[in-house]
């Protein structure tokens, strides 16, 4: 037994602590993306001793790939780095609620965590439009984290956006 009564609520303040570090590398990934003209999102994946194995940002446009999205990006990276598709000690930081797609990437690739910053109400996948991960479908049950940093994530996407169509009109 802990000596401190708060040890629990210090280790909770550390892990949100943490948690926000990641995304913070995830927006300024998003931001990079952003800036070459892509939807601005970014992805990172930790191992289970908490470093950082891989990097990912929207490259749809640049790459000409409709896969290229940036979880996607940071799954194919992580793999090769730890010579596995087996992720399931790895956590997953990404801007925005993934899509469909990403979602099945991330319970194929057997992702231990996914924590992200902003709700999608057009195409989550995860707990907002649709939960693939708690699907029949699934094959992996993963735990979920969301919110983290969110109103910094979905400002991030809504001046991008609001940018975006003041081009467009001009």
């Amino acid at each position: 037994m802990h000596s401190d009564p708060q040890w629990f609520e210090k280790l909770n303040q550390n892990a949100y602590a943490l948690h926000q570090q990641w995304m913070r590398k995830a927006i300024a990934l998003a931001r990079s993306a952003g800036d070459a003209g892509e939807v601005p999102v970014g992805a990172v994946i930790v191992d289970a001793n908490g470093n950082l194995i891989a990097e990912g940002e929207n490259r749809r446009e640049r790459d000409r790939d409709p896969t290229a999205h940036a979880e996607i990006v940071a799954l194919r990276a992580a793999g090769r780095v730890l010579q596995s598709w087996h992720l399931d000690r790895c956590t997953l930081y990404v801007t925005l609620e993934p899509c469909p797609m990403c979602a099945g990437a991330i319970v194929l690739a057997r992702i231990g965590w996914l924590v992200y910053g902003a709700d999608d109400p057009k195409t989550g996948a995860i707990r907002t439009v649709a939960n693939i991960p708690d699907s029949a479908c699934s094959n992996h049950r993963l735990s979920v984290l969301g919110g983290i940093l969110e109103s910094a994530c979905r400002q991030q996407l809504q001046t991008w956006f609001s940018q975006r169509r003041i081009k467009e009109n001009s």
